[in-house]
Order: structure tokens, then sequence, then C-alpha cells
């Protein structure tokens, strides 16, 4: 026996759900713990570099496992095609329509719903590895800056590289609206938001200080050549994590976001948050003074 394990995030015209890929991984973990050699097909818009269609070759299986959304239409159709000499099965699909070739050229078909029943879907006895959540906030164009404007350049290297790390990425909006729900009504909402995070990754200003003052450690990057505001306020709360225009890349990046995500980066978000605190607190003094 040997089984290859599809779905939807297969095909190249598929979609790669959460919940499709968790199901996709739970099937194929179940099968290598029953002794079965399994293999996953993935799309190459989704993954490149890994087991695709053209290289799934259907003489290598003894069954098809079609994991997880509709049984339904052309591609699942095409399935049966090509994998024609393996046992095929559904698992854990929506049943939308018994009679369709979709669902009638499989062997077997444990559905989720659609044929009468109801079963939990896979992705809810899933195992996953947790991964860092990184809260993600750019700076707007900032014309004032002139020449000295880095925004374009500094936001393709750092998203690029954002692009490559293994965590939950997350937009950042420091702007509030209350007739928009992608953005935080108060700041205290955005506060909160913010204190769940792990990591924030910013070119922003107000994203490296809000983030100190959740205690939450700030891999910053000055979009301004020379240093702006960004750099100022790195200066101003003593806090090393900040990157130069002129050095943003990959090899800048990376020692910061290892530093950020370790036990001493937190300590030292925990200590900018009360030392900035206080110096806020005598700079008030001076005013009411």
């Amino acid at each position: 026996m040997r089984a290859l394990v599809t779905g939807w995030p297969s095909f190249l015209h598929g979609e790669a759900t959460a919940g499709d890929v968790l199901s996709m991984r739970r099937v194929a973990d179940a099968l290598r713990a029953a002794g079965v050699p399994t293999d996953l097909v993935w799309s190459p818009g989704y993954r490149p570099g890994v087991l695709h269609f053209d290289d799934a070759d259907p003489g290598h299986y003894t069954h098809l496992v079609f994991a997880c959304g509709p049984a339904h239409g052309e591609q699942v159709e095409w399935l049966h095609e090509r994998y024609a000499r393996c046992r095929r099965i559904a698992v854990g699909v929506s049943v939308i329509d018994p009679t369709a070739a979709a669902v009638t050229g499989f062997h077997r078909v444990l559905a989720r719903d659609g044929d009468g029943s109801g079963t939990p879907d896979l992705s809810v006895s899933a195992r996953s590895s947790r991964v860092p959540v990184a809260g993600i906030a750019l700076a707007p164009g900032q014309r004032e800056y002139g020449e000295r404007r880095r925004h374009e350049q500094v936001h393709k290297a750092l998203l690029t590289w954002v692009e490559g790390l293994d965590c939950a990425r997350i937009p950042l909006r420091t702007r509030l609206a209350t007739a928009d729900w992608r953005h935080c009504a108060t700041p205290d909402a955005f506060l909160s938001l913010v204190e769940r995070l792990d990591v924030v990754v910013t070119t922003r200003m107000h994203g490296l200080v809000l983030a100190l003052s959740a205690g939450v450690p700030a891999l910053a990057v000055d979009p301004v050549t020379g240093g702006g505001k960004v750099s100022a306020q790195g200066h101003a709360l003593d806090w090393p994590a900040v990157v130069a225009a002129e050095d943003a890349g990959a090899e800048a990046f990376e020692p910061w976001w290892r530093w950020c995500l370790s036990a001493a980066g937190r300590r030292e978000a925990a200590r900018g948050r009360a030392d900035g605190a206080e110096l806020v607190s005598g700079l008030l003094r001076e005013v009411l003074g």
C-alpha cells in the first residue's frame, strides 16, 4: 500500500484554506501512524518546490484519499481519470449532489454533510505547532521627508523577508475608525490587540512605541535615510532593535527577529515600557511646573 492524500489545496486552480490543509495533514498522520507510506500533493502556487500532481505518478500509489471541501466539479472528476487504478476514498467532504460524477467516482465517501449525516470536520482533531504571531504595521508615504524617503524600497525588502517567515502575520492599522470593522474603533482596542502578539514588525513610529507600551518586542525599520522619527524614538526609549533604511535587508532583520522572540527581547520590552512611562511622567511634570 501507498497512499496519496489530496484536497482542494492540491489543485493548481484550487484554494488552500487552513481547514483544508489541516484536514489533509490529519489524514496523512493517521495513515502513517497505521504504517501506510503516504505522500501529500500540493498546488505549485501554494507550495512550490514540493510534490505536485505532475510528479505524483499514479503508478506509485494504491490509494488516493481526497480530504475536506466539496466533492464537486471538474477538478475532482479529473482525479478519478488520472488515478483510475487507485482505490479512491473521499473523507470529511461535503456532498452537494450524490449523483455527480465527482462523488460517484469514489469507491467510498465518508461525508461530513450533504448525505443526511453530520460528522465532525477533520480539522477539529488536527495537531499543529505553535508559531510566533507577528503584527505588521507599515508607515504611509510620509512625503514630508522628501528625498530622504525610502519607504518603497524598505517595505519591499521587509515584506519579501516577512513572507518567508514561519509565523502568523496580522496587518496592524493604527488608524482608528468607528464605521469600518477592519480598523479598531478605540486605542484601547488597538492595544488589546497588540498585547496578544509575540512581536511587532513595523516602519511606523507608533508601531514601535505602542508595541513597547504593551510590553511587546518590536523589530522597527526606519524608512527614512539618515534616520527619522522611528530612529529617534528608538534612541529615546533605548530600544536596540531598530534597523536603518540603508541597512534594510534579511541580514539585518534576522538577528533582531530572533532577539525579539527571545526571553531577553521580552525582558527588554518590559523594561522599555517601564522606563518610557517614567520619562513621560517627568516630561509632564515639567509641563505642569
